[in-house]
């Protein structure tokens, strides 16, 4: 696992029951907008973060929705494992259980 997807995984299972935006995941782990939506995206096809669109704040009309990620429980193990073993683990996910990975359900969260 690469070391920006290993700080995104470890932001969001700081606190695993609560759901980041993408503005506030790249600031606490400094990477770039470009660099941090292409891994969530990543994370999510592997079943490891979950994604909805929140609904918009009802005190600030201007605010536009905002998409929040949370990581799954499959994504709270993977963020336990040494790098090494997680590469593994993603490409025998995507290979042998690829419905896994296009389900959202907050279940797994």
């Amino acid at each position: 696992m690469r070391k920006n997807t290993r700080a995104v995984l470890t932001t969001l299972s700081s606190d695993p029951g609560k759901a980041l935006c993408g503005l506030e995941i790249y600031d606490r782990t400094g990477l770039l907008p470009g660099t941090t939506y292409p891994i969530l995206l990543r994370l999510q096809t592997d079943g490891w973060v979950r994604a909805y669109w929140a609904e918009p704040d009802s005190a600030d009309p201007q605010q536009p929705r905002r998409r929040h990620y949370q990581i799954t429980n499959l994504g709270v193990r993977a963020a336990q494992m040494p790098s090494a073993a997680t590469v593994g683990l993603a490409g025998l996910m995507r290979r042998w259980w690829p419905a896994l990975h296009l389900q959202d359900d907050p279940s797994i969260a």
